[in-house]
Order: structure tokens, then sequence, then C-alpha cells
């Protein structure tokens, strides 16, 4: 059985599907392991973000082996479910699953950045990183999936350098800011709290000090990250403890945190929203699980969107790498193949490695032989003349029987592909019969 992927995304699911099967960075390493324990998996990878949670697995030798694709498919999405403690339903028609070449395709496709909300954005590709170096560190990344991976990044960089796919920079990121601009006339005046400080928020930071925006809070559990954004973009670090009062006076919210419960509560607005005597706050939350209870949005002169709103904000903004994203799929298309040849010749090696073992067996046995001949004194020549018959016919013996059989039975592809194999030109003349008593004397 060859590799699969099971998996959601933000195509097949909505935010408060994908929030429900995310899975929390500390609890990775764990993860995995137990699932390749309980599933009977010999490799797998987890990708998990806000977007897309995408189990890519490899059967291998395991007891997983021994079972159809469709069973062990049945037994991961078990397993998923039991882990985050769904019912079947909650994940009915959300469910994609890719096999072999097809689920190759996926990963460089995700990869590129041409199955992402925001079409050739960058940040998936890290994302993919992270996964594959948590997969090798938990040991469930074995050289199956090592190579999926490894040629998924090399397509990824290809596409980069060869296409505009990530040209004029598109991502929830400036998605977020760009619909600021929207509402806000002259960003330059407004205040803004970013709650989180990974790549997302300072990606965040970035578009929001082009746009204009200067004063910029990022509240985070420690300050140890905030202070870097502090150094690199100038903003004002705060603890979580400070969110209350930084909230007051914030006309613009961006949240994106991996924690699994919600940071920013109804009540929490309503008492800033009083303390602002109403003025309008604008919301993002780009975080799975949500940062910010939905309710939230029940609020007058609260403005809240979530990843999945910002879909049209993003259509709008892409359209320019369409013909890239073409360009793209051309370059997946041959990297695919390249994939596919390099699987086919490894089933060969296996074959080709017994094949030399086995003539270096003979070998060695021959040659023990004559060299014990010529200890007892016998003609050099004579040994040597021995010792190339029965070479000669202990390595032709079996494809020789084999041959014969095959012609027997009518086997002619058999016969052509030995003639390819061996180099030997087809000929309708009367060959010689293969001399039993040399059989009979190779095994002497």
């Amino acid at each position: 059985m060859a590799t699969f992927l099971l998996g959601i995304n933000h195509n097949t699911a909505s935010v408060d599907v994908r929030e429900k099967v995310a899975f929390a960075p500390e609890k990775m390493h764990d993860a995995l392991q137990q699932a390749c324990a309980d599933v009977g998996l010999d490799e797998l990878v987890i990708v998990s973000t806000c977007n897309r949670t995408e189990l890519y697995c490899e059967p291998g030798e395991g007891k997983a082996s021994s079972e159809s694709s469709e069973v062990v498919r049945q037994h991961v999405q078990s397993w998923l479910e039991k882990y985050h403690q769904l019912q079947p339903e909650n994940l009915r028609d959300c469910v994609y699953i890719y096999k072999d070449n097809d689920a190759v395709r996926h990963a460089m496709k995700v990869a590129s950045g041409l199955d992402s909300m925001v079409l050739g954005e960058t940040q998936i590709l890290g994302q993919l990183k992270s996964a594959y170096d948590v997969a090798r560190e938990a040991g469930t990344l074995g050289s199956n999936l090592n190579r999926l991976f490894e040629g998924t990044f090399a397509v990824a960089k290809q596409v980069r350098t060869d296409t505009a796919i990530g040209e004029n920079p598109i991502s929830v990121a400036s998605a977020s800011v760009t619909l600021a601009q929207h509402i806000f006339s002259d960003l330059s005046q407004v205040n803004a709290l970013m709650i989180g400080a990974g790549r997302t928020i300072e990606l965040v930071v970035q578009h929001l000090r082009q746009a204009g925006v200067n004063n910029i809070a990022v509240a985070n559990r420690t300050l140890v990250r905030a202070l870097e954004l502090k150094e690199k973009y100038g903003v004002t670090e705060v603890l979580f403890s400070d969110i209350p009062e930084q909230l007051e006076k914030s006309d613009i919210v961006v949240s994106s945190t991996a924690s699994q419960l919600p940071i920013l509560g109804k009540g929490a607005v309503e008492r800033a929203l009083k303390a602002r005597k109403h003025k309008p706050i604008f919301m993002v939350d780009l975080a799975v699980p949500r940062d910010i209870e939905p309710e939230v949005a029940e609020l007058d002169d609260i403005y809240l969107y979530t990843v999945d709103d910002l879909s049209q904000v993003i259509d709008d903004n892409m359209k320019n790498r369409q013909d890239a994203a073409r360009d793209a799929e051309k370059i997946i298309d041959r990297g695919v193949e390249n994939y596919e040849e390099k699987q086919k010749t490894l089933g060969i090696v296996s074959t080709l490695r017994n094949f030399r073992q086995k003539a270096e067996q003979i070998r060695d046995t021959e040659f023990e032989k004559a060299v014990k001949s010529l200890e007892k004194g016998e003609a050099p020549e004579k040994v040597l003349a021995n010792l190339a018959r029965l070479l000669t016919n202990k390595l032709i013996h079996a494809p020789s029987v084999q041959m014969k059989k095959a012609s027997v039975d009518g086997r002619s592809e058999l016969i052509q592909l030995a003639e390819e194999l061996f180099e030997l030109e087809a000929s309708n003349e009367e060959v010689n019969e293969f001399d039993p008593e040399d059989e009979k004397n190779s095994k002497g």
C-alpha cells in the first residue's frame, strides 16, 4: 500500500469545523506517535494550520499494510474523530482523500501556495517544513514521506523562482489591512492592538506599518517575542493581562494565537465599548480555534471578521496571479512525473541487489574451488577453463530454464524481454540445446 493523505481545508469545511480538528503545537509530538501506534502506520506527518488539517500516511510494512486502503482510511478518520472527541457526522462531507501520485500532486500544490485561500501565499511552505521537522523529531518520518516532502519542497522552490506567483504579496495579513483601509479613511490616526506575536501577527504589523499605522501594541503571554517585534517595528509590548486596558483605546484588533480557548469574550468587549463611548472597533480573528468568541459579532459598533470572511477581499487581490498559477501547474506536473520515475526505480533496487548478491555468491564459491584445485597441483590452464565453464553454466542456468518454460507456455513476450535484457539478436537459426551434461558438471 502506498502513501495517502486524509484532510480537510477551507474549501471543504467552515472555520467552526476546522478549529475542532486543529492540533495544538505542544501536543503534536504525542499525537503523531499515538496515531502511528493506534492505526498501525509506519510513517505519518500532520499538517495543521488555520486553513487545513492534513494527515500524510504511509502504512508501509506495519499492521495496516495487510488491510485495504479503504479500511486504513476508515481507521485514520476514526482515530482523528476519537482524538478530537468528534462524532462521525462532524466530518461528514468535509474529508478528502488522495492516494499515490494524487497525494504527491496535492502536497506540491499546497507547498506552492496553489491550494491556499490566498493564491500563492508563502507562509504555508514554512508550515509544511515545520510539520516535516516535528514528524522527524517524533520518529514518524521515514524514507517514503521523506522523499515526498523533499521533492515537494524542491518543486515549491522552483515555482517561487520561475513564476510570478509570489509577487505582490497577498495573505490573510495583507487582506486584513486592506479591509481596515476600507473602514478607516486615515490609518495614521488609529490605534492597533495585536494579540499574539507569531509570524502571522508579524506580517500584519508589517502591512499596518506600510499602511501608515503609527501606534501598534502587541500583547503576548510572554514579552520575549513581543520585544523582538518592538526592536524590528517599534511596537509597544504588553502582556495578556494588559489587554482590557489596551482594548479600550484600540480601533483595530487583530488576534492570532495558538490558544485552544477564546481570549476575548463578549463581556470584555462590551466593557471596552462602554469605556470608548461606543466608538467602533474593527476586529479580525485569524486564529483557529478562534481567539474571539463568535457572539462578539452581535455587539453594535463591532466589526468582527474571521479568516473565512476575508475570502472576498482576497479574491479581489489575487486575479493577477492566475497566469502564474497556470505556469506553476506545469512545473508541478513535471515534479509529479519526476517523483513517479524515482519511485519506479526504487522498485528495482532490491531486485538488482539480490541479483548481484546471487552472482557474487556463485563467483565466490567457484573461486574457492579453483583455489583448492590449484593447491592440489592441477594445471592452471585446466583450472581456469573449468572455472570459466562452471561460472557460465551457473549464471545462465536459471534464465535458460525459465526461457524454455516460457517457450513451452507460449509466453513469447518473456522471450522478447530476455532478448532485450541480455542484448541478444533474435535469430531463426537453430540454436544448441542447453547441455544437461554441463548442468551436471556445474553442480559438481
